[in-house]
């Protein structure tokens, strides 16, 4: 071939430098473009080989070679591939827009699919001008007879073409490095790129330094191999010591075997794993292989609570391993890791267009020749494809926890708190996640058990049962202690109940009333009144628990939240047949005068627990109302104006509360009111500085009283 000397066909003057400057974020992608290059030329010999228009040597092991040169300021990436004739280099490298990879496919469309192409020369190969002021390519054709070919190219659009002197199939690419990106002469950095980029890369990737001395190493001569350089066998003989026996008698003891070693050229080690954890089936894998595989990948020594291992071949190709991390403290970062692969070309990380929201804190790669990239290979399109391997993710997510909480419930139990926050945004943000998990959903009651909703949906009914039981058998007892005459009273209560049971068919279904609590600490009161009366609560403490409940309960129309503190249940208070109008009334008026609370809502009860002296109450659509409130930032609007205002509920069996109805006028009875206040409200909500400070001081000056 004459040398030749001619212009890159470029449709426009100013795309040359866009390519060189502007086309990736990153400038150190060039070694994920020419190793992916490398790595589609050798899976095209390959192919051909399959299809027996190529014979493979013997002895040809598919690699990729990379060198560095500090010395020269050189970079070199050289692949045992297809290579290219002079005139393959013409139209697939001078024609920048052209893709060689497009071509074959098209060529043997019968015989190979585009899922085994992943490196296309063009655009891909003019990323080395990012940090290249001369690049040279050297390449042998696959094909009979023909000429090696050297091109080069100084970053201008101008190129001299010629004949080469290469003498063995495949191409070797060498970057003339600009003074502003020597750092890629350093093995060191190179290093590090390839395995940011081409950890698991389907052909070995071996990265040496260029006039370096020779490494050896020392291995067992039955582990020898038929490539490996001897330089020299060592022979140890069998090392012997004299023990004394407990006779007195001497032996000579072997303490060292006899030992045949062997001194070879330090073995190269592939920067590449060609078959990752993910190709593998799930069968194949073992626990220690997906923990080994998260500590190698992210760096996290910190086992992950569970795993999900993605293999889709229809409707589109994915596979990959999705790890949800352990977080231990609320400072740790929830923003995962998404590790984008294609053809196990990576691609990029921090991919969120993939993942469903609810898991961004997931880690995990996936690899998927079918994902729509843009030119750069940087970035996805924004198309429904996308959209498709996320509702695939959640699916597999809500199929793994469903499987996990009817096989293997212990386990699940013990990461739910970690994973619950999560979950239920995905149920409030994914209808069809919500409808895949409602059922496997666990609630942790006040004992620390986990239920689910059916479970908390029976323990509520079988303790309403159990009240009504209760009645039912006092009110038997009241009856056969009745006379006779009382059967007519009896047939007239039924014709009653009767006509209440026609009216009930009406009405809506029964609801089930869910409690829960929200602070362990500051509820221990109601908490303890609960537990007495044999009733449960479930423990909802998280900030998506609101909004959580209101999403439950739009789904379930037998289902209501409320708080342990919302209301007080018939069977915390005692039947009495004493009238307290009077004494609520009094003491409204009193405790409004001296809280200057004009509309405090005051409510006298007999409470069942005579250690409780008062509570405060707030309906739970007051309270959820708040909280929307607050959630919108309208804290500066008066919660009366939507009813959100707090029921203060006072014992009238404790001696404190008799002792106030009794001794309205007394020296002390103002001190006792404002006392028994914040104590109901500390068990309600947290006190404000001024309200605390003035408790701390009232409790003070009630103690000097009982001190004098």
């Amino acid at each position: 071939m004459a040398a030749k000397h001619g212009n890159l066909s470029i449709n426009s003057d100013n795309i040359f430098p866009i390519i060189k400057k502007w086309m990736y974020s990153d400038h150190d992608i060039f070694v994920r473009e020419l190793v992916s290059n490398g790595c589609d030329a050798i899976t095209k010999l390959k192919k051909l080989d399959g299809m027996g228009e190529y014979q493979l040597p013997e002895d040809y092991k598919a690699c990729i070679r990379v060198i560095v040169n500090p010395e020269e300021k050189t970079l070199k990436f050289i692949d045992n591939g297809i290579g290219m004739t002079a005139d393959e280099v013409e139209e697939y490298i001078t024609q920048i827009a052209f893709s060689g990879a497009t071509e074959f496919l098209e060529k043997y469309k019968d015989k190979t699919n585009a899922d085994q192409m992943i490196g296309h020369f063009g655009l891909g190969f003019y990323s080395a001008f990012m940090v290249a002021d001369d690049v040279h390519i050297d390449t042998l054709s696959y094909k009979d007879g023909s000429t090696p070919v050297h091109w080069e190219c100084d970053g201008s659009t101008e190129y001299d073409m010629q004949d080469g002197d290469k003498t063995t199939v495949g191409t070797e690419i060498t970057l003339y490095l600009n003074e502003d990106c020597l750092e890629f002469s350093n093995e060191y950095r190179v290093r590090e790129v390839i395995e940011k980029y081409c950890s698991f890369m389907p052909v070995e990737i071996f990265l040496s330094k260029a006039n370096a001395p020779q490494e050896y190493e020392t291995i067992d001569e039955k582990d020898l191999r038929d490539d490996d350089v001897v330089v020299e066998h060592i022979h140890e003989d069998a090392k012997y010591e004299e023990k004394e026996n407990e006779d007195g008698t001497k032996e000579q003891v072997e303490v060292s075997p006899e030992k045949n070693q062997v001194k070879i050229n330090k073995r190269p080690v592939s920067l590449s794993d060609i078959h990752p954890l993910w190709s593998k089936h799930p069968n194949e894998c073992s626990d220690e292989d997906y923990k080994e595989f998260y500590r190698k990948v992210f760096n996290d020594y910190r086992e992950p609570l569970f795993w999900i291992h993605l293999n889709m071949d229809y409707p589109f190709n994915l596979k990959g391993i999705l790890y949800f991390p352990r977080i231990n403290t609320e400072y740790d970062s929830i923003e995962g890791t998404i590790k984008l692969y294609n053809n196990q070309v990576f691609i990029a990380d921090n991919i969120k267009e993939v993942i469903p929201e609810y898991l961004v804190l997931l880690k995990g790669v996936i690899d998927c020749p079918d994902l729509p990239l843009n030119v750069s290979r940087s970035a996805l399109q924004n198309d429904g494809f996308v959209k498709k391997i996320s509702d695939y993710i959640s699916k597999k997510f809500a199929d793994k926890l469903s499987g996990m909480c009817k096989t293997d419930r212990e386990n699940y139990e013990k990461f739910w708190d970690d994973i619950s926050p999560f979950l239920k945004f995905g149920c409030i943000k994914d209808e069809k996640f919500s409808s895949k998990m409602m059922d496997y959903m666990l609630y942790k009651n006040i004992d620390g058990k986990y239920l689910t909703l059916e479970d908390c949906i029976k323990e509520n009914t079988k303790s309403e049962e159990t009240a009504e039981n209760t009645e039912g058998a006092s009110d038997s007892a009241e009856l056969n202690s009745e006379t006779a005459s009382s059967e007519n009273t009896a047939d007239t209560a039924s014709d009653s109940a009767s006509s209440e049971e026609n009216k009930d068919e009406k009405k809506e279904p029964e609801k089930t009333t869910i409690y829960y609590v929200t602070d362990e600490v500051q509820q221990s009161q109601y908490i303890n009144m609960f537990r007495s009366q044999g009733m449960d609560a479930v423990i909802l403490k998280h900030n998506i628990d609101s909004a959580f409940i209101s999403h439950v309960e739009r789904l379930k129309d037998n289902v209501r939240f409320q708080r342990i503190d919302a209301d007080l249940t018939n069977d915390m208070k005692e039947e009495s047949s004493e009238d307290l109008t009077d004494a609520a009334k009094t003491l409204t008026d009193l405790f409004r005068k001296v809280l200057d609370k004009k509309d405090l809502d005051v409510k006298v009860e007999n409470l069942k627990d005579e250690n409780v002296s008062a509570m405060v109450t707030l309906s739970e659509e007051n309270r959820r109302m708040q909280e929307m409130m607050k959630m919108y930032g309208m804290t500066g609007m008066d919660p009366s104006m939507f009813g959100g205002q707090e029921t203060l509920v006072l014992n009238a069996k404790h001696p404190l509360v008799k002792y106030v109805l009794e001794h309205g006028d007394g020296e002390h009875t103002p001190l006792f009111c404002e006392q028994l206040y914040d104590l109901a409200m500390i068990s309600h909500k947290p006190l404000d500085p001024d309200a605390m400070t003035k408790f701390v001081n009232r409790s003070n000056q009630i103690m000097m009283l009982l001190a004098k």
